[in-house]
Parts: C-alpha cells; structure tokens; sequence
C-alpha cells in the first residue's frame, strides 16, 4: 500500500534493454511489408537456389587459392534465403548485438531517473509489463522500416550472428533483379558474388580472433555512442542542426551522432571495415576471367549502379550509413591493392595476424604508412 502523503512516484523503465526493442515484431512486421521480389516462376526460383547453393561451393578454392586463406572444414554450407528470411536472421543478430548496449542505455535511465526522484522525495515506480510492451512495439514498428528497405538491398552476408553459429546467406530475390537490371550473365553474376561473400567468410573462419573482435568494437562503440540522459535533449538538437547535411551528402549519420572522441573510435572500426569490403572486392576480381569470363563487364556495370542510386533511395541510404559504405569499397579495395603491389599476397596476409597489424584510420590512405610500420 502506498502512502497518499507522499509525493507521486517517479515511472523508469523495465527491467532490461531487450524491453526497448520487440525484435520479434520488429521482422513478422518488416516481413509483412518488403515487397517479395521480381516476378518470376518456380523452376527459375528452384534453379537459382541451386545455382546460389553450387557458386558457394565453387567459390571456395578460387578464394582460397587468390587470398592465400582457407575456410577450415566443417564451417556450415551457404543459406539462401527469401527477403523475410533475410529479415529473421538480421533481427536475431540485430537484438543479439544491441543487447548489451540497449541494458546500459536501460540503466543509465534507471539510474537518472531514481536520482531525480531522491531529488524530490519521491518513490522510484517501474513501467508496468503493458507500457513496456507499448513501447518497444513502436520502437519494433521503426526497426521494422529499416529491415524491410534493407532487406532489398542486400546481395549476400556473411551473418556474423553474435547470438549463435555465423553463416553465409545469400538473397536469391535480390541478386536476380539485380542481374536482371545489370543484364549481365546469371551464372557468372551469381558466381561473382559468391566469390565476395566467400572471401568475408574465410576472414571470419581462417582469422579466428576476428568475430569477437569486430563484435566486441560494434558493442563498445555503441554504448559511448549513446548520450547519457541528461544530455539527450542537447544531442537532439545538434543532430536535427546537423540533419540537412546528411541529406544532402556533406557528412554522414554517424559523424552526426558522434562526439570528436567517438569519431576517433568509429573512425578505427570504419578502416577494419574498409579492409574488410576491400579485400573482398579484390580477390572477387583477382579471380579473374578463367574462372568468371565476364568479370570485367560485371565490375563496370556493378560499380556504376552502386553511384546510380537516386531520390529517396539516395537519402535513406545517407541516413543509414550506407553511403560510408560505397566509400569503404573504394578506399579499401585502393588500400589492398597498393599493399599487395608492394609486399604481394603474402606480405599483404599480415593484417590478419593480430588487432595491432590491423590498418590504422590514417593507414587506409596511406597504404605505405601500413608497409612501413608492420614490414619496417
């Protein structure tokens, strides 16, 4: 019973971070609205899943032979998934990567509010299971968007799945309007993209610490990312100050949302990304015409529809980052080139011995810099 004296309670939030987001809701609703895909009949469905499925394994020697890594026996066969298939898989990692930072956004808020409420001699009132659920069903409903336009873009993914086993998958409804659009070969299409998802997997399986390492930097970075909670009103009004130039393709979210300190850090993570998507650019292209006959016209077209992207397409892709994304292609596929001009394939390997040997933000344009510091 409480005492009707008293001041009124203070009301914080639930109990943990997973009361933010229905991660559930999220993809049984993004599902519902992708739209699912060119229109096409079922023995082209059940030949491009087969295809998919034999240019993953195709893939495997090329890539290992061309990047001088291998994918160790046993990791699990390509997946290729449907758009809400894509979307289950991408919000079970979304919710098992975020977990950790949305329970220190969730405590920090506890912790903000409960002072306050000292403050006023009040008592601290959790929110009740319905206003919880209320809440992280509209947060659900705006992740929800975001996967649904996602999930039309996407080609191929190495699923780092930080809450189970990762795996390769590939979108069959994508990459045909893809092929489709670019009138390009099918099967070299298809082989040329496996060939970029395979080099990302053997990263990830022939480079052991790698996963956790790029798991462990997304979750640190993320949770300083997050304004504490007196100063989110602050942080909201530079974003929206900032906004317009997002839009317009001066800078990109993440700058926005970062203080000079977290750009730093996100600026380390973006140049292991930039490795990363380089390096898989590389080697997809270093296998060159024996293997894919018409790589060089499938690069071509490819990079120019990557710049081709207009309209609404374009500003979402600003507001998601993924215009940071085209550059890292660019400036990590430049970086690896130059490397590998200096060293070769093998001197070029030593990236991948440690987090040290990782390139620097400042390495990433200076590939010599790279050279120098880990070759001497």
């Amino acid at each position: 019973m409480t005492d009707s004296s008293a001041p009124p309670a203070e009301t914080s939030t639930g109990p943990t971070g997973s009361a933010l987001v229905d991660w559930d809701f999220a993809a049984a609703a993004a599902s519902r609205l992708v739209p699912p895909g060119p229109r096409t009949g079922r023995g082209e469905i059940e030949g491009i899943v087969t295809e998919l499925r034999s240019a993953a394994d195709r893939a495997i020697d090329p890539v290992a032979s061309t990047a001088q890594l291998q994918t160790p026996p046993g990791t699990p066969p390509a997946l290729v998934v449907d758009r809400p298939g894509w979307i289950r898989a991408n919000a079970a990692s979304m919710g098992a990567m975020l977990e950790p930072v949305l329970d220190e956004v969730v405590e920090r808020r506890r912790t903000a509010d409960r002072a306050r409420a000292e403050a006023k001699g009040r008592e601290l009132q959790e929110l009740g299971p319905t206003a919880q659920k209320v809440g992280s069903t509209i947060t659900g409903t705006e992740v929800a968007g975001m996967l649904s336009w996602l999930s039309t873009k996407v080609l191929g993914q190495y699923d780092l799945a930080p809450q189970g086993n990762p795996r390769l998958m590939f979108v069959a409804p994508n990459i045909l309007a893809a092929e489709r659009e670019l009138d390009v070969d099918p099967s070299d299409f298809r082989l040329w993209v496996a060939m970029h998802e395979e080099t990302h997997r053997v990263q990830f399986t022939a480079v052991p610490w790698l996963r956790e390492f790029i798991i462990g930097r997304a979750r640190s970075i993320g949770t300083e990312i997050m304004p504490e909670p007196d100063t989110m009103g602050e942080r909201l009004r530079e974003i929206a100050t900032e906004l317009p130039g997002v839009l317009r393709g001066e800078t990109d979210i993440t700058q926005v949302l970062a203080t000079p300190e977290q750009r730093e850090r996100l600026a380390e993570v973006t140049a292991v990304m930039s490795l990363l998507e380089g390096h898989a650019d590389v080697v997809m292209d270093e296998v060159g015409p024996s293997v894919i006959p018409t790589v060089a016209t499938i690069r071509k077209r490819f990079t120019e529809r990557r710049k081709g992207a207009g309209g609404i397409d374009k500003i979402l892709r600003r507001l998601l980052g993924m215009e940071a994304k085209m550059r890292q292609y660019r400036d990590g596929a430049i970086f690896v080139r130059a490397v590998m001009d200096q060293v070769g394939v093998e001197g070029f390997n030593r990236v991948w011995e440690s987090p040290e040997t990782l390139p620097l933000p400042t390495e990433i344009a200076d590939p010599q810099a790279w050279v120098a510091r880990v070759h001497g």
